[in-house]
């Protein structure tokens, strides 16, 4: 940019326009302000702490929004180069996959100043990264025409031809919501969320004094429910049983009065499921078979319920059972998403992974969200299982017309589908809907923003024949994986923190692979 009371580029007028959901909501930016100001509007929400790329397609001589990418800042400068590096990559090579590739980019870096900063020396710790950025995509042939730093309310460009283009201190940021793009926004019925902190925070486990006495309901509810959930004989009648548990605590949340605020709702919707009920439904969605069956309440009246369950259960996962968060996490993700709600699919999907690295369902999910893939194809399919499931109770069909129907143990749950030859039978689950869209288990894209998600501490996998029980004499014996290595107890000082049983060892999917990469991006919206 030459001027920064205007922009320019290959395109014709330099104009870039912002298209709302009709032709009547197209809005024209041409100003460095006005980028920054839109930024939300891409997003859906206000990024902090963000990389964000945003491509540019060339439409009729003026530079049309199209994917948007974005990543945490890394607090280490030594992980800028690869991670813009892959930002650039995956959002470039994902347009290119969908048959257009951008021919121009805006970067956005923001992030509030530390104690003792001004916003000023935040643009200037993070010029490396933004020249890295510029770089990056420069190599893949795609320039970046503007490259904006935000913060403390005010803005400043890396593009700037000369020294005296923008003033040090930068220019003002407008009052959010009263520029013209704010106004056709609101008039599109386009809402614009708080914070990506404000929506984690709805999933975070309880750091509250109840969070003990929902780890002593786990620790009991571990000891009742992993060896029946691994004994074939019991395990249907655990699936069951935590079904029915799950609608009933639906029911409960639907025929509660209504509250005004995420917090508060939230608050509301944690006093309406006890410590007992929590722990019986996280240990029993840690089998496939039944998360499968859970992945149903997807639409309709029930996905409000069912999501808001989801939502209160990966609360409950507190301490060391952190990692059983990932299938409550995941349905949450995948619930929303099927709602349309984009923004919280992703971040559920990222916690999941956070939890569990190679929880399949996860990782499949959410490189389905990010590349834009309708999840109508894993909605039909998990319609055909319930309806099989129905004619299997209503008409008396065979068990063998029945196979791979129900809530049998050796149905297909997820993970087996998804390696199933026949790809084309409804039955084989959801994973392989996703797979179907070109969803495979690896991931050609950035890599997570690990920071953004805090990782919580992983229980013991059991691999073997049975899980890692108390002893006789009440004692938690300290657990060894098949690879050899020691799992030891944490010793904190009053309090018996050892790794607890775990089912999913024993259901894990054969072959599974190492950790996928999994961006916080949005690499399939267009605008």
């Amino acid at each position: 940019m030459t001027n920064h009371s205007e922009t320019t580029g290959h395109f014709g007028n330099g104009d870039i326009a912002y298209q709302g959901p009709g032709p009547e909501h197209q809005v024209t930016l041409r100003t460095p302000a006005e980028l920054a100001d839109a930024l939300p509007y891409l997003l859906g929400y206000r990024p902090e702490d963000s990389i964000v790329l945003a491509a540019l397609h060339d439409r009729e001589g003026r530079g049309r929004f199209g994917g948007r990418a974005r990543l945490g800042i890394p607090p280490s400068r030594d992980d800028w180069p690869a991670a813009a590096r892959q930002l650039a990559h995956g959002l470039i090579t994902g347009s290119e996959r969908r048959g257009a590739k951008p021919e121009q980019m805006v970067a956005f870096l923001c992030q509030e100043p530390a104690p003792g900063e001004t916003g000023r020396d935040v643009m200037r710790r993070l010029a490396p990264l933004a020249h890295k950025l510029r770089t990056e995509c420069g190599h893949l042939d795609v320039p970046v025409i503007e490259a904006l730093c935000i913060s403390d309310g005010r803005f400043w460009s890396y593009c700037c031809p000369t020294e005296g283009c923008c003033p040090d201190e930068g220019l003002p940021m407008g009052l959010p919501g009263t520029s013209v793009l704010a106004a056709a926004a609101t008039y599109a019925g386009i809402q614009v969320r708080g914070s990506l902190r404000e929506v984690r925070a709805r999933l975070l486990p309880w750091e509250t004094s109840s969070a003990l006495e929902q780890e002593i309901a786990l620790d009991a509810a571990g000891r009742a429910l992993v060896p029946r959930i691994l004994d074939e004989a019991s395990r249907e009648a655990v699936a069951g049983e935590t079904l029915e548990l799950a609608e009933r605590v639906m029911r409960r949340f639907a025929e509660a009065p209504l509250v005004t605020g995420a917090a508060p709702a939230d608050l509301r919707d944690d006093q309406l499921v006890t410590h007992e009920e929590a722990a019986t439904l996280i240990l029993g969605l840690q089998d496939r078979a039944t998360r499968d069956r859970a992945a149903e309440w997807m639409e309709g009246d029930e996905a409000g319920p069912a999501l808001r369950l989801w939502r209160a259960l990966a609360r409950r996962c507190v301490g060391p059972y952190g990692e059983h968060a990932a299938a409550p996490l995941t349905l949450a993700g995948w619930v929303a998403w099927s709602a349309g709600d984009g923004l919280e699919a992703r971040e559920a999907l990222a916690m999941a992974l956070g939890a569990d690295p190679d929880y399949l369902f996860a990782r499949l999910l959410h490189q389905a969200c990010n590349e834009g893939l309708d999840p109508e194809s894993v909605r039909r399919c998990l319609r055909a299982e319930r309806e099989g499931r129905a004619r299997v109770e209503t008409d008396g069909i065979g068990a063998e017309d029945a196979a791979g129907v129900g809530t049998s143990a050796d149905g297909p749950a997820v993970e087996e589908a998804v390696e199933a030859t026949d790809a084309a039978d409804a039955a084989d689950g959801a994973d392989a809907a996703l797979e179907r869209q070109g969803i495979a288990d690896t991931a050609d894209c950035p890599s997570a923003d690990r920071g953004a998600t805090p990782r919580r501490r992983r229980r013991t996998r059991v691999d073997g024949p049975g899980p890692c029980l108390p002893s006789r004499d009440g004692t938690r014996p300290s657990a060894h994986r098949l690879d050899g290595r020691h799992t030891s107890s944490s010793g904190v000082p009053g309090r018996d923190t050892r790794r607890r049983p775990s089912v999913k060892g024993a259901a894990r999917r054969r072959g599974a692979g190492g950790p996928a990469v999994h961006p916080e991006s949005d690499t399939g919206r267009g605008a």
